[in-house]
């Protein structure tokens, strides 16, 4: 799988890598050592503007968080690009983390962050499958109702 496999899959899915965000603070997108690629936070923004904002269980609703998880993703997909030079066929995901938040009953963090890890896969195929966590928060930044992270090697 090389970058326009990444590419082509996406857009059978009505999807594209976005341009990669800047940091909105004091860190940068990414580190790498060795082969291990740790990306930051990624917010659901889409052309430089945040999405889907809100509280998932009372503004947002499940299918709007997933598209916001999907979008996040897609920000982490365009980071990875960056580190690997646009050579996906060497990327494996590891582990990927997402933060929902959410009403202090909402307990569906899992099917939430299923549109980030859903479309690890679609676009990295079985490189894709990843360990992952989901964890509720009162707030997050900008308003965002969800955020992802995530770690992956680079062989």
């Amino acid at each position: 799988m090389n970058n326009d496999d990444v590419i082509q899959r996406l857009k059978a899915a009505g999807l594209a890598l976005p341009r990669p965000t800047l940091p909105a603070a004091n860190y940068v997108p990414f580190t790498r050592l060795g082969s291990l690629l740790f990306v930051a936070g990624q917010t659901p923004v889409q052309d430089g503007e945040p999405q889907y904002l809100g509280v998932v269980g009372t503004d947002v609703d499940i299918e709007s968080a997933q598209a916001a998880a999907r979008l996040c993703a897609l920000n982490v997909l365009a980071q990875v690009g960056v580190a690997c030079e646009g050579r996906f066929e060497r990327v494996r995901a590891l582990r990927i983390g997402g933060f929902v938040r959410c009403t202090a009953d909402f307990t569906q963090q899992a099917m939430v962050m299923n549109g980030a890890s859903d479309l690890f896969v679609l676009a990295l195929g079985e490189r894709g499958k990843h360990a992952r966590t989901a964890v509720g928060t009162h707030a997050l930044p900008r308003g965002v109702p969800v955020e992802v992270d995530g770690m992956f090697a680079i062989e």
